[in-house]
């Protein structure tokens, strides 16, 4: 919150998304909307992942404490694996968020390269004739 509290000023340049209480309470400290998905237990950080994977989500700030168990632990995974898939920027705690937010590409624009899975979506998959022939490894900007 602290963190989230002294950017509050870049963080409102951009659409913020968060999981349920953590977006109630990010809400009402910065003053401004932030979208609410579910809690994370319930499904919300599998709501991000969609977003990064349907390119809603340009960025990923996920703190997390690396000595408390995380009960929905698979669900933090697949979230993070989405954002590599995609290759948005990540971080995960306070001294990459800082270096993210204060790149002069957070409010540029920025080409990002989309990885292009067009190979491995119409990959052969056995028993399939119509599918296409292995995965590919070409990328396209964004």
């Amino acid at each position: 919150m602290e963190w989230a509290q002294y950017n509050r000023d870049l963080l409102a340049h951009h659409k913020v998304y968060a999981t349920g209480t953590t977006g109630k309470i990010l809400e009402h400290a910065l003053g401004f909307a932030v979208m609410k998905l579910q809690s994370g237990p319930l499904g919300g950080d599998l709501q991000i992942g969609a977003k990064i994977a349907d390119g809603e989500i340009d960025f990923l700030i996920f703190f997390w404490d690396p000595l408390e168990p995380v009960p929905h632990d698979p669900d933090v995974k697949a979230l993070l694996r989405m954002a590599v898939v995609w290759n948005i920027p990540i971080a995960c705690n306070r001294a990459s968020a800082d270096f993210m937010i204060l790149s002069p590409l957070m409010d540029g624009e920025y080409d990002r390269l989309v990885p292009d899975y067009e190979g491995y979506r119409t990959r052969k998959i056995a028993g399939d004739k119509g599918a296409g022939h292995g995965a590919g490894n070409s990328a396209e900007r964004k």
